[in-house]
């Protein structure tokens, strides 16, 4: 850690918001690789996945969680739970409101439940997404988002996908931290185990460019990590994702295989970047029939 004169500070941040509004792909951006997985449909993220940021003066950890909403299934109710438990336990709370979208009830009940939540926890505005408007309306929903938080906070806009003003967000969220100590070494990007990784990197290409029914009831798990037989430089993968239906089952693998295929070929890049080593994947799918209503079945399958 090199010494500039200024103290050193850390701490912990969640990133929060109606579902799509580009969490996922700030986290990523913050922390300059990809460790979160991004997707237009809602609710793509299920695991609360830490990103590391480094700075000379400070050190930001980044717990991505999955969109707020009012739950239909068992596994909604889960995943608002594991969103309030994070609320209470971060130093500062980011509400993420793109740029191209009016604020709307839905972004004033996530407010109304953070502040009932995580009464003395600071929140900052984000004003995602501005490479797609341009001044005037970007200018527009700054003031209005200053105007649901408070004159207490503080609003940044930002595009993650450009790299408009990522550095001016880590500034200012660093500035919103106490001194500390860094709680992970230099290099460190995220604290999840790689299994997690390859699921959600795996989930992700199987959600690309498919109907709308499928996104809740994909499941991804990690059977087996092994030596690849026929190449002892490589790894060999054993993934198996579970779907709720015969017809989805028959949507991820796709005609004569093609799509089961094209999503292990995405997946695969994805993974070796990750883990800097070329594998074999090797994907099944099972139907695990209404798994999300389930509680059995939620236990199995990491929920």
């Amino acid at each position: 850690m090199a010494d500039s004169g200024k103290e050193f500070r850390s701490g912990f941040v969640c990133f929060v918001g109606r579902p799509n509004t580009g969490k996922s792909t700030l986290t990523n951006a913050l922390v300059g690789t990809k460790i979160a997985i991004t997707s237009s449909r809602p609710q793509t993220t299920r695991h609360t996945i830490r990103g590391i940021v480094h700075r000379e003066d400070a050190q930001l950890i980044l717990v991505d969680t999955p969109g707020l909403h009012r739950p239909r299934t068992l596994l909604g109710q889960r995943l608002n739970d594991l969103v309030r438990d994070t609320y209470s336990e971060v130093d500062l709370i980011a509400l993420c409101i793109p740029a191209d979208e009016k604020i709307g009830p839905g972004d004033r009940w996530i407010v109304e439940q953070i502040k009932m939540m995580a009464p003395k926890t600071k929140i900052l505005g984000v004003v995602t997404k501005i490479d797609k408007v341009g001044r005037d309306e970007i200018a527009h929903q700054l003031m209005a988002l200053s105007k649901l938080l408070g004159p207490e906070s503080e609003v940044v806009p930002v595009s993650a996908v450009k790299g408009e003003q990522v550095e001016v967000l880590v500034d200012v969220i660093a500035s919103q931290m106490q001194e500390g100590p860094a709680f992970y070494p230099d290099g460190e990007i995220t604290d999840e185990p790689e299994e997690t990784l390859m699921a959600e990197l795996i989930r992700e290409a199987a959600l690309e460019g498919v109907r709308d029914e499928l996104p809740h009831s994909l499941a991804v798990v990690i059977e087996d990590i092994e030596p690849y037989e026929a190449n002892e430089d490589m790894l060999e993968v054993h993934a198996l994702l579970y779907v709720e239906r015969p017809s989805q089952k028959a949507i991820i693998i796709g005609k004569n295989g093609a799509r089961l295929k094209e999503v292990g070929t995405n997946a695969r890049k994805q993974i070796e970047h990750i883990l800097g080593t070329r594998i074999y994947l090797n994907l099944h799918v099972k139907v695990a029939k209404d798994w999300q209503r389930d509680p059995k079945q939620l236990g199995k399958l990491g929920f």
